[in-house]
């Protein structure tokens, strides 16, 4: 299976989305498919041996739009730049519209007021009554103004469907040809006993508001994905290489794989690499949301886009393009904001039968007013009122455009959450597992205390570290490294390994200088049935000590032990405190022994501890919290994470921990900090709360807005909604949604409860 992302041209409501997904889901060889109309994408998983990314974009032109396949080859510059072109053409095409639509109502209103108000007002000139002129004012603002209402609604039309664009279209086309009918023949209703009334006016300034609506909608659509131009504005523009021992500057398309770059002070990295000389701090706030510089020297890491600060070094680059951080992150994003989330899918059945709904209640409206009144003029504004006031769009805005700015403003806080349903299941959240190395604490362990069996001399304690070292250097295990960095700083030599083996959750093994070593946990030599008596008391007092505890043996005989710490991260106990003030059930979940455990879980002041639990057994642990009927999110970094974090109702990878994880969670908290936690659960709670306002206000303007027009107070108060009135109703709702989903931008994380 393949996936693509097509940017969608041509929606003006949330049935036109619907129609295209439905287009796209008929293409054999289409496994998903999912269409947003506010981020106007779609996401597609489809069978390269069935069909082809060319048939999916002609049903999507078939069915009445285009389809432009978003690459991942430059997708820093060239789709932001296509983006900010076409939605500036179109914003220009509207504003010449709306200008000629607005100046063209201004002067019918005028003309039609002696009729509206029953007065004769001497200061309007006579001419302007002339229902000749009213007519051929309107003709251009109804035919070129309001060109693409008819066009959808003929392309709706040969699809057997209808979209909001076929509300407007009939409703104003029953107020301009009711009135040119009436010019033509007046009478003919006056032999019926009817007043030749035209209503030039309602079709001219229901049209320029609908398109003024488009105008605000358009501009407001534009800055839900400020986020996204943000992060592609971090790039830099040029870079300073080294080649042949001169110094030049290159364009950023003009950086190879393994060219040596120049990286002066104030000066943004230009892409991914590896320090090759120098030293300096980076600010790395831009795509991690870490506020204090890294030090970076021989050997580091540097991120492009990312700011140089102190000192001037060299890096040799090591991803470009569409491969650097900064391009991944920008993909995430986009295919995020390109996602639907399941609450969308009421709205989305809601405006699957909306329109031809609307359509009926629109003629029986008719039928109904005429029959019982005998009055065109009534039921023509009613039905007229029903057909303009009835929009979708409010709906089909609702969801996406909060979607779109929360995954954006989860970005510029160093969050990178995978899709529209993580962000709305992590509101949900009642349980928070927590991993302990490299999630609570640093990830960086070092051995604090060498404990070795009664009779041994420094030259034997030496013999036996070079054993152990030797065998761990062969792990990615953090603990390994603490041992080897340990075993470096006291001069060992390594010796060869042979049949090295790691056991998961218990430790590894291997031969080495003819000697068999094993290092790992207590509890898997008490397994073997090892003796662990001799230092069983130094052991006990380590781990009281909330160090981990690992055993050496060589040749099945216990020789030592090693405590080895591992910091807290300066944010994990404020972030505990926090998480638990929120209403969260805080767990902590480890393969290290109980004892270290529940010390690790007193500093930071969580209750509920699961110890001495093997990578194949965490799965079972978070299966068993969702058994309690519980929303669980599960928090990890490490390799033996990936299958709870897939696991996990929420998976939340730690961004400084293994490729394996962060592919398996939803959430990537880029810096590592649990900062990030709370922001993630906070920025789920607004973006929900958001949503649901939009629907809220979207289903009550049509709950009530559809029955007004209709006609509903005029048996009691003699009164009647304004087609006038409900074109701008409508418009202004399409807007109130997405500027209500744009106060989101102002979300700020709280600060940690210390």
């Amino acid at each position: 299976m393949e996936n693509a992302t097509l940017k969608l041209r041509g929606m003006s409501c949330a049935s036109c989305a619907n129609s295209i997904e439905s287009a796209i889901l008929a293409v054999p060889g289409v496994n998903q498919g999912s269409v947003n109309y506010g981020a106007e994408q779609a996401t597609v998983t489809y069978d390269p041996g069935q069909t082809n990314l060319g048939a999916i974009q002609s049903a999507v032109e078939a069915a009445g739009y285009t389809a432009q396949a978003i690459q991942e080859e430059d997708i820093l510059t060239v789709e932001d730049d296509v983006e900010r072109r076409t939605r500036n053409a179109e914003s220009r095409d509207l504003t010449q519209k709306v200008w000629l639509g607005g100046i063209i109502s201004v002067i019918l209103v005028i003309g039609s007021l002696p009729m509206m108000t029953g007065l004769h007002l001497p200061l309007i000139p006579m001419w302007l009554h002339n229902a000749w002129l009213q007519a051929a004012l309107t003709a251009p603002v109804q035919f070129w103004c309001g060109k693409s209402f008819y066009v959808n609604t003929w392309k709706a039309f040969k699809r057997h469907t209808a979209t909001m664009d076929t509300l407007i279209a009939l409703g104003t086309s029953a107020a301009y040809f009711y009135s040119l009918f009436v010019t033509i023949f007046p009478s003919f209703l006056m032999a019926q006993g009817l007043t030749p009334e035209v209503y030039y006016e309602t079709a001219a300034v229901v049209i320029t508001l609908i398109l003024l609506g488009q105008l605000f909608e358009n501009r407001a659509k534009g800055q839900t994905s400020a986020a996204i131009r943000k992060l592609m504005g971090l790039q830099a523009k040029t870079a300073r290489i080294v080649r042949d021992g001169k110094e030049m500057e290159v364009t950023i398309a003009q950086v190879q794989i393994g060219d040596v770059i120049l990286v002066r002070p104030g000066e943004k990295i230009p892409v991914d690499g590896e320090v090759v000389d120098g030293s300096s701090t980076v600010d790395e706030a831009m795509v991690t949301g870490e506020s204090i510089a890294v030090k970076k020297q021989l050997g580091d890491e540097v991120i492009g886009a990312t700011l140089n600060k102190t000192g001037s070094f060299k890096f040799r680059a090591t991803r470009i393009g569409k491969d650097t951080f900064l391009a991944q992150i920008v993909k995430l994003v986009q295919q995020a904001q390109g996602s639907k989330a399941p609450i969308q899918r009421l709205a989305d059945r809601v405006t699957g039968w909306f329109v031809p709904v609307v359509i009926a209640v629109a003629i029986a409206t008719f039928i109904l007013w005429y029959n019982f009144m005998g009055n065109i003029t009534l039921a023509l504004i009613t039905t007229v009122g029903v057909l303009i006031i009835a929009c979708p769009c409010a709906l089909g805005l609702a969801t996406p455009t909060s979607i779109l700015v929360g995954t954006g403003k989860g970005a510029e806080n160093g969050i990178l959450i995978k899709g529209a349903d993580s962000l709305e299941l992590a509101h949900q959240i009642k349980t928070i597992i927590l991993d302990k190395t490299g999630t609570l604490t640093q990830g960086k362990p070092t051995v604090t205390d060498f404990v070795s069996v009664g009779g041994m001399d420094a030259s034997d304690e030496l013999k036996l570290l070079q054993l152990a070292a030797s065998v761990e250097r062969n792990s990615e295990h953090p603990l390994a490294e603490a041992i080897v960095q340990y075993a470096k700083s006291q001069e060992v030599e390594w010796a060869e390994v042979k049949g090295f083996e790691a056991i998961a959750g218990s430790g590894v093994q291997g031969v080495v200088l003819s000697h068999k070593v094993q290092i790992g946990t207590q509890r898997w030599f008490t397994d073997l049935g090892v003796d662990t008596q001799a230092l069983a008391p130094h052991g006990d007092r380590l781990e009281a000590l909330g160090k981990t505890v690992v055993w050496v043996l060589v040749d099945g005989a216990v020789q030592g032990i090693m405590g080895i710490s591992d910091a807290l991260k300066p944010s994990s106990v404020s972030a505990v405190r926090t998480l638990q003030k929120l209403g969260l059930e805080v767990v902590m979940l480890t393969g290290d022994n109980r004892s270290t455990a529940e010390a690790i879980a007193r500093e930071v002041g969580i209750q509920r501890v699961f110890a001495e639990v093997r990578p194949d057994q965490k799965v079972a642990q978070v299966q068993a919290i969702q058994a309690e009927g519980k929303v669980v999110a599960m928090v990890g970094d490490g390799i033996n994470d990936a299958p709870a974090l897939a696991q996990a109702d929420v998976g939340i990878a730690i961004g400084t921990g293994t490729d394996v994880a962060i592919a398996a969670s939803d959430i990537t908290l880029i810096s590592g900090d649990l900062q990030g936690i709370v922001t993630a659960i906070e920025l789920s709670r607004a973006t929900m709360q958001n949503i649901r306002q939009n629907l809220f206000f979207a289903f009550i303007y049509n709950a009530a807005g559809i029955p007004i027009a209709a006609g509903i107070l005029f048996p009691i108060f003699g009164w009647l909604l304004s087609p006038i009135i409900a074109g701008g109703a409508m418009a202004l709702s399409s807007f109130s949604v997405v500027t209500n989903a744009l106060r989101l931008r102002n979300f700020q994380p709280k600060a940690l409860i210390r």
